[in-house]
């Protein structure tokens, strides 16, 4: 009887643990938007924390600088750099918008006019712009439209939520972070304390440098881009060099929407300088990806090249155009918790 209660016993407790494991991983991808707006603010929160060490150190030894006050000024100074680019940017993108489609009927009717000549189309079927977008095929009609809108609204209204809430809890990270960072040593064993402090501040400065490499790699995407659309003679060259350079922060997708604007603003002067213009923003992007940004990371951030593109390949395909932002300061990491096990691996 001892050796079936017994038997009992282990199966009961075998299943519990399993059910268990089974609702927390349930429970873990029921909130893993949450879970990544929280991984995303502790990144800030980590990249930022050496900068409001550096302003919250003494000025005067005397007085030393309020954390918050700290904090506080490097958000300023993000808020006003973001409005002042934006201010720089978007008139002469509503300008140059307004050119172009101003022109768009031009082009349409010089494009008919080349098919009929060889004979692509007939004279017969050629329209107008505005009949040519009134006669295309509508999407689900006025319904489909409606949905479409609201679906936009809904993206924007959650994107500009989440943002929000990044800056709120990483700014409260980065107040609490010292309180949080004691409070969770407690559950430290006190051998592996040491190793754990290690690891934490190190993982901090890896964050940090891959924030100072981002800042770079804008910088000089930005000023080869300045560089060679003036040499162009290209209108507004210095708004498309911005755009170069904030999109650099964004993996993928950035630079593609920068070599988008820089075809566009081009194409209002002429289509020979729009194809010059793609032409090196490719050339340009190759050498980003595939020169620039692994050599930069490995020489700033520690990470090889090799695990910098794998990085970028597995967090795209994870999580998108987030997961791609968030590989490199990710692998860093890991590689620190990794380095500090097998260098204090028991023999």
């Amino acid at each position: 009887m001892r050796g079936g209660d017994s038997f009992t016993h282990r199966m009961v407790q075998t299943v519990l643990t399993v059910a268990a494991v089974a609702i927390l991983l349930a429970s873990l991808w029921v909130v893993r938007s949450s879970l990544m707006i929280i991984y995303v603010s502790a990144i800030v929160a980590m990249g930022f924390s050496p900068l409001v060490g550096v302003i919250e150190r003494k000025s005067s030894g005397r007085r030393r600088i309020p954390r918050t006050l700290a904090i506080l000024t490097v958000y300023l100074a993000i808020v006003g750099t973001v409005v002042a680019v934006g201010m720089m940017v978007i008139p002469p993108l509503i300008e140059q918008g307004g050119e172009l489609w101003s022109r768009a009927p031009g082009w349409f009717n010089d494009l008919q006019r080349s098919l009929i000549r060889y004979r692509l189309m007939s004279a017969s079927n050629r329209s107008t712009l505005a009949e040519a977008v009134q006669s295309s095929p509508a999407t689900g009609g006025a319904s489909g439209a409606i949905s479409t809108v609201f679906g936009a609204l809904s993206s924007v209204v959650g994107g500009v939520f989440g943002v929000v809430t990044i800056l709120i809890l990483s700014f409260y990270l980065l107040i609490e972070g010292r309180a949080q960072f004691e409070y969770v040593m407690r559950f430290v064993p006190d051998e592996s304390r040491g190793r754990f402090v290690a690891a934490a501040q190190h993982s901090v400065q890896k964050v940090s440098a891959w924030l100072g490499a981002q800042v770079i790699l804008a910088a000089v995407m930005g000023l080869f881009a300045a560089g060679g659309l003036a040499l162009m003679d290209v209108p507004y060259f210095y708004v498309v060099a911005l755009i170069a350079a904030l999109g650099e922060t964004i993996p993928i997708v950035g630079p593609i929407v920068a070599g988008l604007s820089a075809v566009i603003v081009a194409l209002s002067v002429s289509g020979r300088l729009a194809l010059m213009v793609g032409v090196y923003f490719l050339i340009l992007h190759q050498l980003e990806a595939n020169i620039l940004v692994p050599k930069i990371m490995e020489k700033r951030v520690g990470v090889s090249p090799v695990t910098v593109i794998i990085a970028l390949l597995v967090g795209g395909e994870l999580w998108g155009l987030l997961g791609a932002v968030l590989a490199i300061p990710t692998a860093a990491i890991l590689a620190v918790i990794i380095d500090e096990l097998t260098h204090h691996a028991p023999p």
